[in-house]
């Protein structure tokens, strides 16, 4: 077994608000600062591509509906060009991308929070959709099954990722976990709206160390940043939507350890790119002491059973042409 070392890195920016093209042009900038930096694994926010619905937050269901609208029209089927762009620049610059989409379903109500991986070769390796919708976001996504609750193997490792809130599923993460994820990407929206007494960015920070901490492995974390421009798109409806989404430690990037430890300095808040250096081989030390996934867990006493079959929408039976064959 190979113990890959690489150079990673993670984007905390905000989209071009709810603009496919200018967002993928704006992904595409960062993918090659990194590739020409060194880096082999370029990790962004939550639904990047191109944009989060904060209007579920602070409008009512009705006035967000025209709303819903354009962020449909903004959603991205997988066999896109927008997103057939991003695989030619992965392979040209030989690294591997995990990107935040708005997923376009075949019926117009149908919008997935969807995280691809794209593989070094330009292939999209992977994709998995938000198992469950946040509180507000339900309003807008359409919940995703366990067929995308994977590890994929890739020349960098074993990567998984997870969405947002879904990253405090212990089941989810342990699905992961088993199959022997070593780098997580665990990407994030900033969110101002929350409650007074909660710090976004230091609940990131907790999320991450503790898959990282009881999973032994490494943990990247991309968060995207609200923009003057997504607040000024949104004043015409909420004329105080600064009040409502300015607000100090929303968002928080960065790269985790498998001790638990944050490695280097993450971005909190302030938009940009940061790296750091992933060694595989640090997994194994801190696993001789917890290892969940063998000598220390009880598989005769626990049993996780996970439903990896697709959603079938419609089940076709055709018993009529089956009892002409009689």
């Amino acid at each position: 077994m190979e113990f890959k070392k690489i150079k990673a890195a993670t984007v905390q920016t905000a989209p071009v608000f709810l603009n496919v093209e200018k967002t993928v042009d704006k992904a595409i900038s960062f993918v090659k600062e990194a590739a020409n930096n060194g880096a082999k694994l370029i990790a962004f926010p939550e639904v990047f591509i191109s944009g989060y619905p904060y209007w579920n937050w602070i409008m009512t269901p009705v006035q967000g509906s025209k709303w819903y609208e354009e962020l449909y029209k903004n959603s991205v089927d997988v066999s896109g060009p927008e997103i057939k762009k991003l695989c030619l620049i992965a392979k040209e610059y030989d690294i591997h991308i995990v990107m935040g989409i708005n997923e376009r379903g075949k019926s117009f109500g149908e919008i997935y929070n969807t995280n691809l991986i794209i593989d070094n070769k330009g292939v999209i390796i992977g994709k998995h959709r938000k198992l469950v919708p946040t509180w507000a976001e339900k309003l807008t996504w359409t919940s995703g099954d366990g067929s995308s609750l994977k590890v994929y193997n890739t020349e960098v490792g074993p990567i998984g990722t997870l969405a947002c809130g879904e990253n405090t599923n212990t089941l989810a993460r342990f699905t992961l976990l088993s199959q022997g994820e070593l780098i997580h990407i665990a990407n994030y929206i900033s969110l101002p709206v929350a409650p007074p007494d909660y710090d976004m960015a230091e609940a990131i920070k907790i999320r991450a160390a503790a898959h990282s901490f009881e999973g032994k492995l490494f943990t990247i974390v991309s968060c995207s940043t609200v923009s003057q421009e997504i607040k000024d798109a949104l004043r015409k409806d909420v004329p105080n939507v600064d009040e409502l989404l300015d607000r100090k430690s929303s968002a928080f990037s960065g790269f985790i350890g498998p001790n638990g430890a944050v490695i280097g300095t993450p971005l909190i808040d302030d938009e940009g790119m940061v790296y750091a250096d992933i060694d595989l081989s640090k997994c194994i030390q801190p696993k001789q002491m917890h290892d969940i996934l063998g000598h220390y867990n009880r598989f005769d006493i626990f049993d996780l059973r996970v439903n990896v079959a697709p959603t079938r929408k419609i089940t076709f039976i055709d018993n009529h042409e089956e009892f002409n064959k009689r």
